[in-house]
């Protein structure tokens, strides 16, 4: 399980930064980013719910968010409609899951003794930082989607890769 979260997690890095050096491009295509990152964040959380049997909120929100993934595969006219709703989706998703990386750096990762949850922490802070800004300045958020979804995959990429790391020493 470490390996492979640690492979999402530099793929998931690379495609970050592809992301941000074409954030024109992310922006066009954001309700198919949108939906890859909803399901990987909602199969990986499923895995690490089940994993260290923590069926709380992390496991609901997980369950969730496969589901709202499948319904946007699914129905295509529901990814149209999601995307008159961007800003506010994104914003939303930014805060939650800047909330829930916090938690889960102080609550897990601190726990198991590495010393990486400072970094889980810092961008659980940021995540949070660039949601509520986003709640503030919809435009600024339309202009620099791309880039601020290409950070959220690097962060994501990484929490997954320390996730891997801290869980085999």
């Amino acid at each position: 399980m470490t390996v492979l979260f640690i492979i999402l997690g530099v793929l998931l890095v690379g495609f970050g930064f592809s992301c941000m050096f074409t954030p024109l491009t992310t922006f066009m295509d954001v309700g198919y980013f949108i939906v890859i990152l909803v399901m990987v964040y909602g199969i990986f959380g499923l895995i690490s719910a089940i994993r260290y049997k923590r069926f709380g909120v992390g496991f609901v929100f997980s369950i969730l968010s496969i589901l709202l993934g499948i319904a946007m595969l699914v129905f295509p006219a529901s990814l149209l409609v999601a995307e008159n709703m961007y800003m506010l989706l994104a914003a939303i998703w930014f805060v939650i899951m800047g909330i829930i990386t916090i938690v889960n750096a102080v609550l897990v990762t601190r726990k198991l003794g590495s010393k990486i949850w400072i970094l889980e922490l810092i961008f659980g802070i940021f995540a949070v930082i660039i949601g509520c800004y986003s709640f503030f300045r919809p435009l600024a958020l339309a202009i620099s989607i791309g880039m601020l979804i290409g950070i959220f995959f690097i962060e994501t990429g990484f929490t997954l890769m320390f996730s891997g790391i801290a869980a085999d020493d």
